[in-house]
């Protein structure tokens, strides 16, 4: 990969980290240092990067500065028990224009899906998460896509690209690869009802707060994801205060961290990226801190990812069958490995679609199956299908 525009960690971080224990995460990765350069990145599973791009980031200028105080929490916690290479590349600055910046995110998270590396991106607006959209087109597959936010970020069609229109720019523009959408932790007060009822009639998933604060609810959604887009701002000012579009509600941060921890321990989810962080919100470091710990749950959950869907054959799970009245027999899957379900879509062999044959459900969906009440998840996945 081309490593021209990615800057190393600024020498104070670097000095910091000599202080502190052998045992530490800054001590047993890969860092992109100005003394040592860019790491190997051979064997590495995970490669962490920062974006200073603010100019798109709605009310929030300035998200994309000050990131080595995220990495100065984090590569002072201790790792666990991990069996994997992780290497931190550095920064991407800003471009002349914020387009620069946009290609060169876009290339770099290309390049590291190609080498099977998941990406972590922190800072910058959430605009980024259409780039990181863009970077699978040259991947040739569909796309699901779980956002974090209490806002859709839907705009209009004909505004420039923001951190608060990104989600039209997905759904519009070609090539168009999503497959699904699903948001986590809406607030209903932050949407107009004209989008919550556009989300509803594209047949995607929104999850409001409460709803999603019933964390075994919404683990599907990231067992479904290839993309997890977080904006910090989903979490409640009085947890995260770093974001001048923060709220008194959302979730605390030991959600906010399960959360993560689902979306890494998801084997489908192949990049993951946390914005909106501006650091002269902050009081006394304490959302950089939560930020550290939401990569770490992430990390952890990536070590202990078990390969179920869609890498183990249907010969590791149990099948189950539930005959509905009036309508055909509907098949549960229940994996061997960790006790999680899915629901199959019955899928034509050469279908675009094959990858998304079984969708992520609870046992409770299967239950509710057996009561004669048709899953949403099943129901949406098929309209989509039509």
């Amino acid at each position: 990969m081309n490593s021209e525009f990615l800057f190393p960690i600024q020498k104070s971080v670097i000095t910091r980290l000599a202080l502190l224990a052998e045992g530490c995460l800054g001590r047993n990765i890969r860092i992109h240092t100005l003394e040592n350069g860019f790491p190997d990145l051979e064997g590495v599973k995970i490669a962490i990067f920062g974006v200073q791009e603010d100019r798109n980031s709605e009310n929030n200028f300035g998200c994309g500065e000050n990131l080595h105080l995220i990495r100065e929490k984090l590569y002072a916690l201790f790792p666990g028990n991990w069996p994997l290479e992780i290497a931190d590349l550095g920064n991407i600055h800003k471009g002349n224009t914020v387009s620069d910046t946009y290609f060169v995110v876009s290339e770099t998270i290309t390049a590291l899906l190609k080498k099977n590396i998941i990406p972590v991106i922190i800072g910058g607006g959430q605009d980024i998460t259409y780039i990181n959209y863009r970077a699978y087109d040259d991947l040739e597959q569909t796309v699901n896509i779980a956002a974090v936010d209490s806002r859709f970020d839907l705009g209009n069609l004909e505004d420039e690209l923001t951190s608060q229109s990104y989600l039209s720019k997905i759904i519009m523009q070609s090539p168009n690869n999503l497959f699904n959408y699903s948001n986590v932790g809406y607030q209903t007060y932050f949407n107009n009802q004209e989008e919550i009822a556009l989300i509803d009639n594209l047949y995607f998933d929104a999850y409001r707060l409460g709803v999603s604060k019933e964390l075994e609810t919404v683990e599907p959604v990231f067992r479904n994801a290839d993309i997890v887009s977080i904006d910090i701002g989903s979490v409640r000012q009085s947890e995260a205060p770093a974001n001048n579009n923060a709220s008194p509600n959302g979730f605390y941060g030991d959600e906010i961290c399960a959360i993560a921890r689902y979306a890494g321990i998801s084997d489908k989810v192949s990049s993951f990226g946390i914005y909106e962080y501006n650091s002269k919100y902050d009081n006394n470091g304490q959302t950089a801190h939560l930020i550290a710990q939401m990569i770490w749950y992430f990390i952890e959950g990536v070590a202990f990812r078990v390969n179920d869907y869609p890498f183990s054959g249907k010969e590791n799970y149990q099948k189950f069958t539930v005959l509905l009245e009036n309508d055909d027999p509907l098949l549960f899957y229940k994996s061997n490995k960790s006790g999680r379900w899915w629901i199959e879509i019955n899928l034509l062999s050469d279908n675009k679609y094959k990858r998304h044959a079984l969708v992520p459900c609870t046992y409770k969906d299967y239950v509710a199956a057996t009561n004669q009440v048709m899953p949403q998840k099943w129901y949406k996945a098929m309209r989509k299908l039509l």
